[in-house]
């Protein structure tokens, strides 16, 4: 499968799980736009593809729960390249604590990120994809779209809203050519990850080694994490797939920690 000429959008991309998407976007011939809150990350990560992939991507400055600087990066990418045929809006942040002591503060900020910013950037794409016919749309869910945990109220609410409006976006844009789905993948060892070990630890009392041995892959089938670059084989796939045939679907990466 590839995405040949194909124009995409990553937020959060300046590392991680996003970053990883946008290497094998181009990898497969799009061109790819980093659109991350750190613009000297995004640019950094931005250079390191066009060293392997000449001109396939770029930086865009991009604060998701901002629709002001949404539609500027994606008017951006549109002036650079023409249009926009992929989005994959993962741009995300995890905090935790019990929903006793969780911050309302922090619960509008986790909303704003992984809901607002899904939003908005579906909002500012669509138009482009309704006008030539054809389309996709990737949410970064999670295992916790369909799955709960202690600690993560906001996290689980956020990433179960991805569900409905995903569903919804299939529903809307399935006549004019644009599909969309969820991406759920369980615990992938990156810095948003690594940052909960110690947080998790603190708040139900055992080891970091325990938070990774049972918390995080106890229910896996093998005790293995979920690597990035499976999440972005998983994103080449919906990207590239030819039809609407999957529209609407979310489809779970978790070593078997979740089945459905």
């Amino acid at each position: 499968m590839n995405l040949e000429n194909k124009i995409a959008i990553v937020t959060g991309a300046a590392s991680g799980i996003g970053l990883a998407i946008a290497k094998r976007y181009a990898a497969a011939g799009a061109k790819v736009a980093i659109a991350d809150l750190k613009l000297e990350a995004a640019q950094a990560a931005a250079d390191a593809i066009n060293a392997e992939h000449a001109g396939a991507a770029m930086a865009v400055a991009m604060d998701v729960t901002s629709e002001e600087q949404v539609n500027a990066g994606v008017a951006a990418v549109v002036a650079a390249w023409g249009t926009v045929d992929v989005l994959v809006s993962n741009a995300g942040i995890q905090i935790v604590n019990p929903i006793e002591s969780f911050a309302f503060a922090d619960w509008k900020k986790m909303l704003a990120i992984h809901l607002d910013g899904a939003f908005l950037t579906s909002k500012a794409v669509i138009p482009h994809m309704y006008k030539q016919g054809s389309g996709a749309i990737l949410f970064m869910g999670s295992v916790h779209s369909k799955e709960a945990s202690p600690l993560k109220s906001a996290y689980v609410t956020a990433k179960h809203g991805l569900l409905g409006l995903c569903r919804t976006i299939a529903k809307e844009g399935g006549p004019k050519g644009v599909r969309t789905n969820v991406i759920c993948p369980g615990f992938v060892r990156t810095p948003l990850v690594d940052k909960q070990i110690p947080e998790q630890a603190k708040e139900l009392g055992i080891s970091e080694d325990e938070v990774v041995k049972k918390v995080m892959l106890g229910q896996t089938v093998d005790g293995e994490f979920t690597t990035v670059e499976d999440i972005a084989e998983l994103a080449l796939f919906f990207a590239a797939f030819p039809s609407n045939a999957l529209t609407g679907q979310s489809l779970v990466a978790s070593h078997g920690w979740s089945m459905s």
